[in-house]
């Protein structure tokens, strides 16, 4: 496959794999484990996809002295038992196979950090499909204005791309993801973003943020995929 080849980026948690509560019953442990609040199901359901700390901050009672034992908390009952709670959502390896038999590259854009990304998709047997997988720092106590700190979706998905590229001229790509933060950082990067209805973001919240569109189900997607990358490729060049 040559860099002109196009490419699809996919979030991970609410677009490839259902945590299946792994993620939320891990904040929820962690903040108990620290006698601080739990909040409401609706509250921990809105954490999945965005920053860990950032949501902490925001959402929760903690401190910012309180977020790394928190995380360390929380990073310990995932790795332990929340990995195994998550599915890969219908459709979508089948959706990854005929991409890939089409030439498409493909890489994942999450903001897990960048190992644990790789381990989650490993544990789901969806590793292979992706040539580059890009996510947030691994030091996630990391926080603003601290060395190392990533800011955001937009500095992940120009990480995949430019890992993608090899540096070279930028190449064609469509973002598909389940959060605002996607079609955000897919914004800030020139491309379309996918937003796909069985993740995590409330009712119109992708149409508000911009998403290109809208789709319901695995097939749903692969079709707007195949209509996109097609019209891609007339602009840029066969793959």
């Amino acid at each position: 496959m040559t860099n002109s080849a196009p490419a699809v980026l996919f979030d991970l948690d609410g677009t490839l794999v259902d945590p299946a509560g792994g993620i939320t019953t891990g904040i929820a442990h962690a903040l108990s484990a620290m006698n601080l609040q739990v909040p409401a199901p609706e509250v921990l359901a809105s954490m999945v996809g965005p920053k860990l700390s950032d949501s902490l901050l925001a959402l929760t009672d903690a401190t910012n002295d309180q977020i790394p034992e928190l995380i360390r908390h929380y990073r310990h009952w995932y790795a332990d038992r929340g990995i195994g709670m998550g599915r890969v959502y219908p459709g979508i390896r089948d959706a990854l196979e005929t991409l890939r038999a089409d030439g498409v590259r493909l890489g994942a854009a999450t903001q897990k950090p960048e190992g644990l990304a790789a381990t989650v998709l490993q544990a789901h047997g969806l590793a292979g499909y992706f040539e580059v997988i890009a996510g947030s720092a691994s030091d996630e106590t990391l926080l603003p204005g601290q060395a190392g700190y990533r800011s955001g979706k937009a500095g992940i998905i120009a990480a995949a791309l430019d890992a993608l590229s090899g540096g070279h001229a930028r190449i064609a790509a469509v973002m598909v993801g389940d959060r605002a933060q996607d079609v955000d950082g897919a914004t800030a990067n020139g491309l379309d973003c996918i937003g796909v209805q069985w993740g995590f973001a409330p009712a119109g919240e992708l149409a508000a943020a911009g998403a290109a569109v809208v789709v319901g189900d695995a097939r749903e997607l692969l079709g707007e995929l195949d209509r996109r990358l097609e019209v891609q490729n007339a602009s840029h060049g066969a793959y």
